[in-house]
């Protein structure tokens, strides 16, 4: 370690964030998606980040967001699916940015293909939300508590049953 960053030496992921750019030009050429990029804070009281999202022009198939943060990437799927690649990045953890790219690459599999699937429940303390990602060798499962207005938002766009979103549609050339 040179001491420079820390307990850290983040120029490591640089690699991963050059995945993830060859990963969305690929989405984007192959699957009829419409891509948007901008900087978005990951919370509200977050810096900005370079945030690049796919969104499916079928309306039945699941989003995908990837924010660039520092050191790495912060994926969303449909409404509620996130993974922080790496979870941690310090030297000790020594997460392995090529590893990194291959999950990013499982993940995204995943999704295109339909593996997404997602559902509000409530309970006598509240409601919270359930997600899965399935795909080959990939089952990934999420829950987290809603507010009352989340749930009711959520209701209202159809998640008080559980909705496995569609696969990506193929470009035809």
């Amino acid at each position: 370690m040179d001491g420079k960053l820390g307990a850290t030496e983040t120029d490591r992921f640089a690699t991963l964030h050059e995945a993830a750019d060859i990963l969305l030009d690929e989405l984007t050429d192959r699957y009829l998606v419409e891509r948007r990029e901008s900087k978005e804070p990951l919370g509200l009281d977050d810096a900005l980040v370079r945030t690049v999202r796919l969104i499916p022009r079928m309306p039945t198939a699941a989003p995908m967001a990837v924010h660039f943060t520092d050191p790495g990437l912060m994926l969303r799927f449909g409404r509620w699916w996130a993974e922080s690649l790496p979870v941690c990045p310090c030297d000790t953890c020594a997460e392995d940015p090529e590893i990194l790219a291959g999950r990013l690459r499982t993940y995204a599999g995943a999704l295109v293909e339909g593996g997404l699937w997602e559902r509000v429940r409530r309970g006598l303390s509240g409601s919270w939300f359930e997600t899965r990602l399935i795909g080959t060798g990939l089952k990934s499962d999420r829950e987290g508590p809603l507010s009352a207005a989340g749930a009711r938002d959520a209701r209202r766009g159809g998640f008080a049953a559980a909705i496995q979103w569609a696969p990506w549609q193929l470009r035809f050339r």
